[in-house]
């Protein structure tokens, strides 16, 4: 099975919880692999936190929808991770340093890990 077609099954068959861990996973690694290859501010790093950054802008346009299941707390708390996410990115670009993008491969990382149902 090519691995286009995996991740059309994995789609379908997971539920949107999964999704999202696994897409903020993803991100994760995309940081990490700037951060273990650090070369400045390359095609990757940005490449990488643009990545990022569409995520948490779609975690945040969820958030703030009015059709969104969860509780005003919770909304709330995605919004405040989400505009950290967004402050840091622009930090980054800024002044690039690979210690910096360890805070949100941390977010990403745990997010996932709760999504996941993981300690």
């Amino acid at each position: 099975m090519s691995h286009a077609a995996y991740a059309r099954t994995v789609q379908q068959s997971a539920s949107p919880r999964e999704i999202e861990a696994q897409t903020l996973l993803m991100a994760a690694r995309k940081l990490v692999e700037v951060q273990t290859n650090w070369n400045g501010a390359d095609k990757r790093m940005h490449a990488a936190l643009l990545f990022n950054r569409r995520l948490w802008t779609i975690f945040m346009s969820a958030a703030e929808s009015n059709d969104n299941p969860q509780p005003i707390e919770v909304r709330q708390n995605i919004l405040n991770l989400a505009v950290f996410v967004m402050q840091r990115t622009i930090e980054i670009q800024s002044s690039p340093a690979p210690e910096k993008l360890q805070s949100l491969i941390d977010i990403n990382s745990n997010i996932a890990a709760g999504l996941s149902g993981r300690p």
